[in-house]
């Protein structure tokens, strides 16, 4: 049987290789291999294969409607008429909306993503017989692992 768990490069990793070790599980059946973590910035911008989900111009649109229906009432009294400041206004309000979302994608979703949630830094591979599947697996789990799979060899 084989286990793999992710962990944080931190001393409870050690204490469960110790731990494992302890419990009769020997060195060479032990892989901790440390993981590359992203280093490069998120892209902002989607391509027309790949998408994060993320909309630019969902503000953009409201605000484009609502400052169009805003300019078209006014514009009965302007000049150019109600058709041109319902453009005008239209394109204003989108791009006052385009601007607001990627001021908040830019700002204050980078602050976020720095801070949001865990990233694993080391995978441990393990090798077992499987009655002591569960046994590992628990010592896993008690020393904080970040996720635990295992495999059952056929």
């Amino acid at each position: 049987m084989q286990l793999f768990s992710t962990f944080d490069n931190n001393i409870f990793l050690e204490l469960a290789i110790s731990t494992l070790e302890k419990r009769g599980i020997s060195k060479e059946n032990i892989y901790a291999i440390p993981l590359d973590n992203r280093t490069e910035e998120r892209k902002l911008f989607d391509s027309i294969h790949k998408s994060d989900g993320t909309s630019l111009i969902d503000i953009g649109m409201a605000l484009a409607t609502a400052f169009s229906v805003i300019g078209t009432s006014i514009g009965f009294e302007l000049a150019w008429g109600p058709v041109y400041w319902g453009l005008i206004s239209a394109f204003i309000g989108f791009v006052l909306g385009f601007a607001i979302r990627l001021f908040i994608e830019l700002v204050v979703k980078k602050r976020k993503r720095y801070l949001k949630g865990k990233q694993s830094e080391v995978i441990l591979i393990i090798n077992c017989e499987q009655a002591k599947g569960a046994l590992v697996e628990d010592i896993l789990w008690e020393h904080f692992a970040i996720g635990v799979a295992k495999i059952n060899k056929s």
